[in-house]
């Protein structure tokens, strides 16, 4: 999308953006899993470049039609890294875009807009955590803040949840897969590359006017409410009869931790724990088993209790044999169903079916040859009477195919699919027989299972990246420098002896430069994004580190159906050689990329109408060149310090358009300042609980959203004593029977038998009611006798009471519901209700007590203000 679209794109999708933070930077031990995707991604467009042009010479070799080849500029993705051209031109399109929301859009009026772009280390989502986490550290703090973050990665969730605050929601994308895309050689719609025949696109009418255009559906969103989260995990978490004080908030640090053994962008997942065969809930169970004997919990504020996860991962390798069998088992019972499936469609498939708008087809299909003709009569109508016009000769011993057309002369290939048999990948491990682990080992380590040290080895690496990571999310980057250094994760089992494994990282550890961070996770392929004397180290034969940049390389399965699923066996990068090759090409850097490498901060930007307007200004007309506090009166809040911005936006200074299609922003108001969060010690530690004064979101789960029944189905309530009583449900014809029993002359409102909800019930949307019909209920309590009865009390007589003085004229709505009050009154006086058989009674004290009337969102009254107890 170009610089314009992308600008109204984010207007959509962000209209009240407030903290704006562009993927800089990250970690050693995220860099690792960036260069296994650019690496990916580079290895897959060349095989499909490779597998375009070999169908497109098939086809053009028997004669097909192909429209002429055009050389257009391929789109390199991988140019979305820190350090590249693009994204420095982004950062300017971002500055120029606050600035003309500011000065342009009136919902931007009071907004304190802060951007984070490619300059500041740090990757997006953990660059706002920071954020957070100091801002609430301070004493001024307003604990229910409530934030909003927008990305579509699994461990936002994570994050969110480490921040232990009440009000968090989430926005992410709506995904929407097997989007229609059309064919890379012929631009159809319908099939891929290598299904291309190279046949001419059909004409949908006499100039084209009939074809179908492709539905353009708008991005819809999806909010995720952290609170409800919260409430699910506190019901799954609690745990009674604990050696210790239960604390959910301690509960969901815990879960967050059991979470990175399935998996995570920094370690692999154990062989053991696959999250879509119910790691988490295994991991859970584990866990409330084995809590009573740890004595506490696994996690605080960030920090592992290497001794108690000792236990859970003890636990959990003492079912990794079967987890393994359990898995093989699943396979092939999948494997199997799947066969007989293919078999019983193909044995049910017609040999023959008619074409056209009369095709049968199942009902309900929304994909079926008949649904699709339907959609478009028109195309439909054009076509049968084409076919009656041409009316061509089938012989017959002409085939057809399921949609009616003639089949080719030569045949259909029979999809891959569509065969019987489907290859299993190769796998040599086993994990579902006898000796898997001496065999996992020798396969992925090329060691002998034997080898204590070495199992040890990688068993601590993996503890320190279990550390790592949780530092990561609750206290930030530990150190820049650590990474995982093996392709693969040890077993549950070999966690013996863990307790006593150091957990500390070196201190004082920097951040690649931008430069630096593309010659570690690019491909030699993506060299034309990094400067020519930088690029030749990448694919120059004689390049001290010409082994960081393979042109091809193995994917390991690892038991997994797909190329994508599997384990790129990359080589790791050592930063001390990289360095030491990078010092000789430096000197050739030009001001520009020099200027491109270095590392940035953050920039707050804010419009006239803003109180920290004048207070920025001000500091620029007195030249100040120390760090100011801001002013938390002014800024909704928000500490931290300012310095002058050399690249700063000014008032009454134009601001140039990074682009030639956009106009300079002539009359500008707004004013941008650098921004630097507040400041803690190296050691200091932020409290992983909830602030003081927080006050938690009102409960939104019921029962049925929790509770299943013991044979699976969903939670119903119980009805008197008995739990297994059903509910009877009448037909139609036992209704017309109640009709001709029950006594007439009830009225004829819309209740029939039953009243309307009172006034008081919560979400009742009715009318109060008028001065002549609230009379009602008081002239019957008043003609109830003074005396108490011990039994039920006699029946009233229905009498008539005349409208009030001064009652409002009977205009049809009113009339309607005097005409259901008049229905309902005989039945609510004559059955038997309320403690002791009294009569319901409206209950008319809710101005004096608290209670009101009517209204929505209102609870209602407790039981002694809906009964008379007398």
């Amino acid at each position: 999308m170009g610089v314009p679209a992308f600008f109204r794109w984010l207007s959509r999708k962000y209209p009240s953006i407030i903290v704006n933070c562009v993927e800089e930077k990250a970690p050693r031990a995220k860099m690792n899993q960036q260069r296994s995707r650019r690496f990916r991604a580079s290895k897959e467009g060349m095989e499909a470049a490779v597998e375009k042009q070999r169908v497109r010479e098939e086809i053009l070799a028997k004669g097909g039609f192909l429209p002429p080849e055009e050389i257009k500029e391929r789109f390199d993705s991988n140019c979305i890294t820190p350090g590249t051209e693009f994204m420095d031109n982004l950062a300017k399109c971002l500055r120029y875009y606050i600035a003309d929301r500011l000065n342009n859009d009136p919902g931007w009026k009071n907004l304190t807009v802060i951007l984070s772009d490619a300059s500041a280390p740090g990757e997006g989502e953990h660059k706002i955590m920071d954020y957070i986490r100091r801002q609430r550290a301070q004493p001024n703090h307003d604990p229910n803040t409530h934030h909003c973050l927008c990305g579509a990665d699994a461990d936002l969730i994570m994050l969110g949840l480490a921040t232990h605050e009440p009000n968090f929601t989430i926005i992410r994308e709506e995904f929407k897969p097997n989007k229609p895309k059309p064919c890379g050689l012929c631009n159809q719609f319908g099939h891929e590359v290598k299904d291309c025949e190279g046949l001419p696109r059909e004409k949908k009418g006499k100039h084209d006017e009939l074809a179908d255009s492709l539905p353009c559906a708008e991005g819809e969103f999806i909010f995720l409410r952290l609170n409800v989260l919260r409430e699910y995990l506190e019901r799954e978490l609690t745990m009674a009869s604990l050696p210790f004080t239960f604390d959910v908030e301690r509960s969901i640090d815990d879960w967050v931790f059991m979470c990175f053994f399935v998996g995570n962008d920094f370690l692999p997942h154990l062989p053991s724990l696959e999250i879509r065969e119910g790691a988490i809930d295994r991991l859970v169970n584990i866990y409330k088993n084995v809590v009573h004997k740890t004595g506490g919990y696994l996690t605080e504020s960030g920090y592992v209790n290497l001794q108690r996860v000792q236990m859970i991962m003890l636990a959990v390798g003492e079912v990794e044999d079967s987890i393994f069998k359990k898995r093989k088992d699943d396979e092939d019972s999948f494997r199997r169903r799947q066969k007989e499936k293919r078999k019983r469609m193909k044995r049910d498939q017609p040999a023959f079916s008619p074409g056209g708008i009369l095709t049968p087809h199942a009902l309900g299909s929304r994909n079926s040859p008949g649904s699709q003709v339907a959609s478009n009569p028109r195309q439909a109508a054009y076509e049968m009477r084409m076919q009656n016009n041409s009316s061509p000769s089938i012989s017959p011993n002409t085939s057809f195919t399921s949609d009616g057309s003639p089949s080719p002369i030569g045949g259909i290939k029979r999809k891959a699919e569509d065969s019987d048999s489907e290859p299993e990948p190769e796998d040599n491990v086993r994990l579902w027989e006898a000796g898997w682990k001496q065999r996992y080992y020798k396969n992925k380590f090329d060691v002998d299972a034997a080898d204590e040290k070495f199992r040890r080895k990688v068993v601590q690496s993996y503890v320190e990246g279990l550390c790592w990571v949780l530092r990561y999310y609750y206290q930030g980057c530990a150190s820049w420098k650590w990474y995982y250094p093996f392709h693969y994760a040890p077993f549950a089992s070999d966690f013996e002896g863990i307790a006593d494994m150091p957990s500390d990282f070196e201190k004082g550890t920097k951040p690649f430069k931008p430069l630096e961070q593309l010659m570690g996770v690019f491909p030699a392929a993506s060299g034309n994004f990094l400067p020519p004397s930088w690029r030749k180290l990448m694919s120059d034969p004689d390049s001290s580190i010409i082994d960081f940049y393979p042109e091809d390389f193995a994917i390991d399965l690892n038991g997994k159906k797909y190329a994508w699923q599997g384990v790129a066996l990359l080589p790791f990068v050592d930063e001390r050689r990289l360095r030491a090759a990078l010092e000789e090409v430096y000197p050739d850097l030009t001001p520009e990329e020099t200027k491109r490498n270095s590392l940035g901060g953050d920039v707050l930007f804010v419009g006239k109408h803003h109180p920290l307007h004048d207070f920025i200004l001000e500091l620029y007309q007195t030249g100040s060149t120390e760090p100011v506090d801001v002013p938390p009166e002014l800024c909704h809040g928000i500490q931290g310090k300012f310095s002058l911005d050399e690249e700063a936006v000014l008032p009454d200074q134009i601001v140039c358009s990074p682009v030639p299609m956009l106009r300079d922003l002539t009359q500008n108001a707004a004013i941008s300042i650098n921004f630097k969060d507040p400041q803690f010690a190296e050691d200091y530690i932020f409290k992983a609980v909830m602030l003081p004064g927080a006050r938690k979101p009102t409960p939104v789960l019921k029962p049925s959203d929790w509770e299943k029944s013991s044979n699976g189905r969903q939670w119903k309530p119980q009805l008197g004593f008995n739990r297994d009583r059903r509910p009877v449900h009448l037909d139609q014809a036992a209704f017309r029977t109640l009709g001709h029993v029950m006594p007439r002359g009830t009225g004829a409102g819309v209740y029939g038998n039953a009243a309307p909800p009172p006034a008081t019930y919560q979400g009742n949307l009715y009318r109060p009611l008028l001065r002549g019909q609230a009379q009602i209920p008081k002239l019957m309590s008043n003609m109830r006798p003074q005396d108490s009865w011990r039994g039920p009390p006699p029946l009233f007589q229905q009498q008539r009471f005349d409208r009030g003085v001064g009652a409002e004229p009977l205009l049809p709505w009113n009339r309607m519901l005097q005409t259901q009050n008049a229905a309902f009154q005989p039945n609510q006086y004559q059955m038997l209700a309320g403690p002791g058989g009294y009569p319901p009674r409206r209950d008319d004290r809710g101005g004096r007590q608290g209670y009101p009337r009517e209204g929505r969102k209102y609870p209602l009254p407790p039981p002694s203000g809906r009964y008379s107890w007398n």
